[in-house]
């Protein structure tokens, strides 16, 4: 990812960069020193940075999750991480997070979200502890590209249903991050700002909800 910056000649400050860390090192200095390596393979200039470093998921347990925290948190004070945050974390992880952060709420929690994949209630503290909230999968691996709801106001804004997803992402206040290697796809998602879907869309797609069963990669526990 780093050297494909590099090679685009983009300046780097135009563009936002995110990694993770899957799990803790076995002690704090490794796992800092686990996260500052990941840091520098992708911006390895003398000030390199990334925008957001995220712990990409709570199956660490409590140990590990708190090690990764702290490293986080040395990066950030250093200056190699613009913001931190979490990944698949529910209610409880966060707010366990109170006994030893020093950095507390997370700036971003990344989960997956779409349609069929509400999560109602992480959504609703996030919203309330002011954390951002980045959806992945939002456009479900377009396994529901033939759904007929959403089919029904794509074509009545004369929009893809991956653009009507992304929107109705946008205009629920999360983070969309719509994956694709096709130029062609990459330009139309982002082709979304010239419509809105109104009320009565926004509530048949809220009411495509199945909870935890819709997810398709998986629902956060908040216990």
């Amino acid at each position: 990812m780093g050297e494909a910056v590099r090679q685009s000649g983009i300046p780097r400050s135009e563009v936002f960069l995110t990694t993770k860390i899957l799990s803790s090192g076995g002690s704090p200095e490794k796992t800092y020193q686990k996260c500052l390596e990941s840091v520098k393979n992708i911006d390895p200039s003398e000030n390199g940075y990334v925008d957001l470093f995220l712990i990409h998921s709570p199956s660490s347990g409590s140990a590990g999750r708190k090690e990764m925290w702290q490293a986080l948190e040395r990066l950030a004070e250093e200056k190699r991480a613009r913001s931190i945050g979490v990944s698949n974390f529910g209610i409880g992880h966060i707010e366990e997070m109170k006994k030893y952060a020093k950095i507390w709420p997370p700036q971003v929690n990344q989960i997956e979200l779409h349609p069929w994949c509400q999560q109602r209630e992480i959504v609703d503290y996030c919203s309330s502890q002011k954390i951002v909230v980045e959806a992945y999968c939002p456009l479900v691996r377009n396994m529901k590209a033939h759904d007929e709801t959403l089919v029904s106001i794509s074509k009545k804004h004369s929009k893809t249903t991956g653009q009507t997803l992304i929107r109705y992402c946008l205009q629920k206040g999360w983070v969309p991050l719509p994956k694709s290697d096709t130029p062609s796809r990459i330009e139309a998602n982002a082709d979304v700002y010239d419509f809105n879907l109104d009320q009565e869309d926004m509530e048949r797609l809220d009411g495509l909800d199945q909870g935890a069963q819709g997810a398709i990669v998986e629902a956060v526990r908040n216990s």
